[in-house]
């Protein structure tokens, strides 16, 4: 009796697995079919596959009417591609639109051309296709951001496919990066003692290695152009052109004076505490806090819109302390006249004396150094209002989208 319960047992075990496998292949089957629908009828009967309203999808790039017509995305960080494509509208005979893919959570705001929500992106094979017709039917440029896919699944996520593919149909390409796409973390560790990509800074060290020798293959096998936001960059990929970050100066006008307060406040805004070395100097600035010297207020998830009112009721705008570099933050506090200070490597000021001819008005400190700077900044007002008194002048002379549009003319015009 007990031998027939466990084979009774092992049949209805036997029956329930078949029964599950063959739910498993209809399902498989009803998937493949509903795939193959229209796009309109697939989103009436999964709509929460999709999670947007077919009139949520975007247009597709807009037809221009130019001698050459460029599109760049779709990375838009701190609205650079909207203000190179407005850069690249200095050009005679120049059209340019930017796309912006929209994160899950995004909360910055950065004005674009072309915001595409992430859901359209991946689930639409409609817009995709509409996209990649309008622009190689349209376009004669493309410029991709950070090695991201622009067209999504439509070549499977591969960008030299992308870039093959525009090329088949005529148009140029380049390739833009912004930092940590191409930053090597072994090569900037081995050259600066406050690397973010020292050992147990930063947990994701490993992948970015891993990602920035995946973009170098990338820029071998792609042969094409590469534009470098930042100056130090180029230690990175050394044939690459530096395009000078662009800002809107008209937003930036501070409306108090500088340090006209005995306690200077002091903002920091980290997008990324990692890369900025957030860790390393907010103990400095607690203890300066607390001893009444600044006043320090740290800036997290603020939106474009706020951050002008912002920066200007500061005195002071900490940007990085790693990296080497400035970004759009720094630019943002010479253009409003505010003393920046940073870690900025002797080579990224060189690049720009001989580029420019200016010198860069951003104070040097380190995690190390920056309680005495800050003590001296106090100590010495006249000496530092000197200083942030000419970040108005260099941010209009570098950062206000002539010198970014000198750099792109020659990939756009052939010159």
């Amino acid at each position: 009796m007990a031998h027939r319960g466990h084979r009774d047992r092992a049949l209805e075990t036997r029956r329930i697995c078949e029964a599950c496998a063959m739910i498993s292949r209809i399902r498989r089957v009803l998937g493949t079919f509903i795939e193959a629908l229209p796009e309109a009828v697939s989103l009436a009967v999964r709509p929460s596959r999709y999670r947007y309203r077919r009139v949520d999808r975007p247009r597709p790039a807009p037809v221009l009417n130019a001698k050459t017509r460029l599109l760049i995305g779709h990375a838009n960080y701190a609205a650079q591609g909207y203000w190179f494509a407005r850069a690249a509208e200095r050009i005679d005979d120049v059209a340019a639109v930017n796309v912006h893919l929209l994160g899950p959570n995004e909360k910055y705001g950065f004005p674009a051309d072309i915001p595409v929500s992430a859901q359209i992106f991946q689930h639409s094979a409609h817009w995709r296709r509409e996209h990649f017709r309008r622009v190689t039917t349209n376009y004669t440029h493309v410029i991709i951001e950070s090695g991201l896919p622009i067209f999504g699944k439509l070549f499977g996520h591969d960008v030299l496919a992308e870039i093959n593919a525009l090329r088949a149909h005529g148009l140029t390409v380049a390739l833009l990066a912004h930092g940590s796409e191409l930053r090597q973390p072994s090569r900037h560790a081995s050259t600066d003692e406050w690397s973010p990509y020292a050992p147990g800074r930063w947990p994701e060290t490993a992948r970015l290695e891993a990602r920035t020798k995946a973009f170098k293959a990338l820029l071998g096998q792609a042969d094409v152009p590469l534009f470098v936001t930042t100056q130090e960059l180029l230690e990175d990929w050394p044939s690459a052109t530096w395009i000078p970050l662009s800002i809107n100066l008209a937003r930036w006008s501070a409306a108090l004076p500088f340090m006209d307060r005995p306690q200077p406040v002091v903002v920091h805004a980290p997008t990324n505490p990692y890369l900025k070395n957030t860790a390393l100097i907010e103990p400095t600035m607690q203890w300066l806090h607390d001893e009444g010297v600044v006043e320090y207020r740290r800036l997290p998830s603020v939106t474009s819109q706020q951050m002008p009112a912002l920066i200007g009721d500061a005195d002071v705008v900490l940007d990085q302390f790693g990296a080497g570099c400035y970004s759009v933050a720094s630019v943002e506090g010479m253009a409003a006249g505010r003393l920046v200070i940073a870690h900025v490597h002797e080579q990224v000021r060189q690049i720009v004396r001989e580029s420019t001819g200016w010198e860069i008005p951003i104070v040097s400190a380190t995690p190390g150094t920056l309680d005495n700077v800050l003590r001296d900044v106090v100590a010495r007002p006249e000496h530092y209002r000197a200083i942030a008194a000419r970040g108005p002048d260099f941010t209009a002379a570098v950062h206000d989208g002539r010198l970014s549009a000198a750099a792109l003319k020659p990939f756009l015009t052939g010159s």
